[in-house]
């Protein structure tokens, strides 16, 4: 289960990286926040997982 996580937190976290992109191309600024906000969501949920790596060891 954890690799799954970790790839769909990546997933997220590249997802938004690529609408804070869309939104600087376009000037966008709402585009901008929302890509911020999952690549900021996306972050928070790997370092959840890599705290409950170290646990695991």
């Amino acid at each position: 289960m954890g690799k799954t996580e970790k790839a769909k937190n990546k997933i997220q976290e590249t997802k938004g990286r690529i609408k804070e992109g869309v939104g600087d191309a376009t000037d966008n600024e709402s585009m901008q926040a929302k890509g911020k906000a999952e690549r900021a969501k996306g972050s928070l949920k790997q370092a959840g997982e890599k705290v409950k790596d170290a646990f695991k060891k």
